[in-house]
């Protein structure tokens, strides 16, 4: 198996395990957070459902400068829409990925903030961390959502909440 069937198939795994923890957010607790200084439910939700877009962006980009593109809240006011931006940020990623080659996965992509970088790594590393970042923020929406007593899907293997 290639190492892009292998990101093809991580891609997929993640997202049926990351889809049934969105399908969980409830909408009347968006604006929900547990601590000052976290996030709101909302915010985080819909971080975990972008995630996969950026697969898209290190494949079709050589970075990502916060100082020229600011984080822009996406237009997310329903469950519903969570759902359907998630299944656009992973359509987007697995259609870059596809067609993406052994030799694009080994160029360089940085992270940084204007003059201050945060990372220069390849782009199929970039692509693993992507992953990676899916499964620590999929986990602190575990925590939320168990905070308010939602019963947990399992991600490799079931959670306490299922038989």
């Amino acid at each position: 198996m290639s190492q892009i069937e292998m990101l093809l198939k991580e891609l997929q795994q993640e997202a049926t395990t990351t889809r049934k923890m969105l399908e969980r957010v409830p909408e009347d607790k968006f604006t929900w957070k547990p601590h000052p200084k976290s996030g709101t439910l909302l915010w985080l939700s819909a971080h975990v459902a972008e995630l996969p877009g950026w697969v898209d962006m290190a494949l079709t980009t050589d970075e990502l400068d916060f100082a020229q593109n600011p984080y822009q809240k996406p237009p997310i006011n329903s469950k519903e829409e969570l759902l359907q931006y998630f299944e656009r940020s992973l359509a987007a990623g697995k259609a870059q990925l596809e067609k993406a080659t052994p030799t694009q996965l080994e160029e360089m992509w940085t992270l940084r903030n204007g003059d201050e970088i945060y990372n220069t790594s390849t782009k199929g590393e970039v692509i693993r961390m992507s992953y990676c970042q899916t499964v620590h923020h999929r986990a602190q929406l575990g925590v939320y959502l168990r905070l308010l007593d939602i019963p947990i899907p399992g991600s490799y293997g079931p959670s306490a909440d299922e038989n």
